[in-house]
């Protein structure tokens, strides 16, 4: 099974990746882990990619797409793969396209996860932090004592990520660069559209029950 994840930032994108790359025993492939990956190990894609970062100039999309074919040339990824933040564009779907068709496959299905922007800012802007690694949320998972840290007693804090005006800013660029990639899908018959606002569970399940069918 081969998937492309789409949604926005926190529509609960990532945390059906993990659920469904356990439940179908396939890969779940962030780009962002294989760029430090292949930059880490010092490969000639990493070097690459590296020499366009470090200039502050945004990694071309045919390195992009390479870096992603390496990865997807591993043994664990011979049964299929779940890819999450790619692609980002439609010239990367385009490239992505050409080369999954170079290696006589493609993808089958593009899962949509959707929700509104006044729930994801609600969903982001609640979450605190602390520097302990533990993690809680204003509403759904509140500390004991307001803006304090139950296992070291710290001071929780925002992510700049975290940040309504950031959230803002980062669901205005996903409209422009990565949504029209929800029409691209759609005339290629792949996509399924999914509600990010149910419980975890629930949209796993119908997830899985629509792959079946």
């Amino acid at each position: 099974m081969r998937l492309i994840l789409l949604g926005p930032p926190g529509a609960g994108k990532g945390t059906q990746a993990v659920v469904l790359s356990e439940e179908l025993k396939i890969p779940h492939i962030s780009t962002g882990d294989i760029f430090r990956a292949n930059i880490k190990e010092g490969t000639p894609l990493g070097i690459l990619a590296k020499s366009y970062i470090d200039s502050g100039k945004l990694v071309p999309d045919d390195v992009t797409v390479d870096i992603v074919g390496s990865r997807l040339n591993d043994e664990d990824c011979r049964n299929g793969f779940i890819m999450d933040g790619f692609p980002r564009t439609i010239p990367q779907a385009q490239l992505f396209d050409k080369m999954l068709k170079e290696c006589h496959t493609s993808v089958d299905a593009v899962i949509n996860i959707t929700a509104d922007d006044s729930v994801i800012v609600r969903r982001l802007s609640g979450r605190r932090m602390c520097q302990c690694g533990r993690t809680y949320h204003v509403e759904n998972n509140p500390p004991k004592i307001e803006g304090i840290c139950d296992v070291c007693g710290s001071k929780l804090y925002i992510r700049d990520d975290d940040k309504e005006e950031t959230i803002k800013e980062r669901l205005r660029t996903y409209r422009e660069q990565t949504s029209p990639l929800v029409d691209y899908y759609m005339k290629k018959g792949l996509l399924l559209n999914f509600d990010g606002t149910k419980p975890i569970e629930v949209t796993t399940r119908e997830i899985l029950d629509s792959l079946k069918k």
